[in-house]
């Protein structure tokens, strides 16, 4: 239930108890941003700071960054969403959760339609009541789990539309729906003023309706008296919060467009919804603070997916993630690489970085073992990400030189550069792409090429080789479904297996 005027209120209480403190265990909060680039914040993730994180404004990210460990090469499970915000949640790849696009209504494929080849078989309907997450493991250890903000972990008409029934205790405002109708309550964040349908009005924020109130503003207001009543309770508390924003519709938050009056109007609004959401990422550590829990608070900002380019921004397309090639939907970086920081209090030490390739499935068995929960014995041969625990400790060569995998075999629908269904291996400084239309391979150096403007498959033929016998051993492990060719009805051939 909302309790928007509570929060004036909330605000005068004074510190309560420390629930980790009791409990043993610390409380999470892990903020999921929804298409925010490698880019798209003040804080820098290349080597230097670039004309885009000076574009943008983001305080509070900055001081996070300042607190903790920075990851310079964090990637998002896939280029959309539902299947990394589910790897999140299972700790398993897309590939082997078979959720492998995005989902909306009950077994109906979403994907878009190419030229020569179609989506196979795929768990359409993505997580339901009965699966293993990461939420109801922790729910099950004692935590108060909420949820706020965009779920998109289930199709509508399905269990997993709501985010009760896959191990939340408190769902604020998710749905099965990836994107709102509207970020603006005079819109009821409804889709209607624009002819939308009701699918994306974004549900049980009736008591914002018709207020001046952006709807990032009012996730972390009701977020916040979540978190009040979690710490009252003494209950640890894991806070997924998860703003809509920056996804589509692109829609200015008048509050910040002063600061960005120089900019195209349609990159001047984009950048008013990051600022909201850096706001929100303050105004909950604010809480955390005021309860004097910030000792006892583990903090992770990460985005879902690459930032979006192909459509709906100013400027040229495909540009918005440089020196990163592309966007969201795209195999190459700028559809995968996310900003991500991480404080762990009294682990990570301040202001440190590391370029160690981490990706969001790692966070499952991260989070868990930062809570001293354990992977129940049945179902830890399923989890492909690792605990990150011992690189947060400072051991860069923890890891060894893992490989990460990509498997989408959809299409997005929009075009543009490496926006095609597809598998990936990056290992080292390799990244090895393979296209399902046409069965080709590209590869790149991104030690030397991190734009992917050369592909060297040509001439390094025992690198692809290589890799692709990697990725078709971890496509048969992880029982990848490869795309259909539309002319012969059968599934493409894996990546080792090409050319025999």
């Amino acid at each position: 239930m909302l309790r928007f005027p509570r929060l004036a209120f909330a605000l005068l209480l004074a510190p309560l108890a420390p629930a980790a403190a009791e409990t043993g265990r610390p409380n999470i909060l892990l903020f999921l941003v929804d298409d925010l680039g490698w880019q798209d914040v003040s804080v820098p993730f290349h080597t230097e700071k670039t004309p885009f994180n000076a574009r943008y404004h983001t305080p509070h990210l900055e001081r996070l960054a300042a607190r903790g460990l920075k990851f310079t090469q964090a990637y998002a499970s896939a280029p959309v969403c539902t299947p990394t915000r589910t790897s999140l949640m299972t700790g398993q790849s897309p590939a082997r959760t078979g959720i492998t696009y995005w989902t909306l209504h009950k077994d109906r494929d979403q994907s878009a339609k190419h030229a020569s080849v179609r989506a196979p078989k795929w768990n359409v309907n993505a997580l339901q009541k009965d699966d293993v997450t990461l939420a109801r493991l922790l729910q099950s250890a004692g935590y108060r789990t909420i949820h706020a903000g965009k779920a998109h972990l289930g199709a509508r008409g399905t269990s997993g539309a709501d985010p009760r029934n896959l191990g939340f205790d408190v769902n604020i405002a998710g749905h099965a729906a990836g994107g709102p109708g509207s970020f603006y309550g005079e819109h009821d964040f409804s889709a209607k003023h624009r002819g939308g349908g009701a699918v994306w009005d974004v549900p049980g924020l009736e008591a914002y309706h018709g207020s001046e109130t952006f709807l990032t503003e009012a996730l972390a207001r009701e977020a916040a008296l979540a978190l009040d009543d979690a710490v009252e309770d003494e209950q640890p508390f894991f806070l997924h919060f998860a703003p809509y924003a920056v996804h589509a519709p692109i829609m200015a938050n008048a509050r910040y467009l002063e600061r960005y009056a120089g900019l195209d109007e349609r990159e001047a609004a984009y950048a008013t919804m990051i600022e909201t959401v850096d706001a929100a990422l303050g105004a909950l550590i604010a809480r955390v603070e005021h309860h004097g829990l910030t000792d006892e608070t583990i903090v992770i900002f990460t985005s879902d997916n690459g930032g979006l380019s192909a459509h709906a921004r100013g400027g040229e397309r495909h540009t918005h993630n440089a020196p990163l090639r592309s966007g969201k939907g795209s195999a190459y970086e700028g559809g995968v690489r996310v900003p991500q920081v991480l404080v762990w209090p009294g682990v990570t030490r301040s202001g440190t970085a590391t370029a160690v390739p981490v990706v969001t499935h790692d966070l499952f068995p991260t989070v868990l073992a930062m809570a001293n929960v354990a992977t129940p014995e049945e179902y830890a041969p399923s989890v492909e990400g690792l605990d990150l625990g011992p690189l947060l400790r400072g051991d860069a060569d923890a890891l060894g030189e893992r490989a990460l995998f990509w498997h989408m075999p959809h299409f997005w629908g929009v075009h543009g550069p490496g926006i095609h269904p597809y598998s990936a291996i990056r290992k080292g400084e390799w990244k090895l792409l393979y296209f399902h239309a046409g069965t080709r391979f590209e590869l790149y150096d991104l030690d030397a090429d991190l734009g992917e403007t050369r592909d060297v498959a040509g001439s390094r033929p025992e690198v692809v080789r290589a890799l692709a016998a990697e990725l078709g051993a971890w496509c048969e492990a992880a029982r990848a479904s490869m795309s259909i060719d539309t002319e012969t009805g059968r599934a493409i051939e894996l990546p080792h297996r090409v050319g025999r």
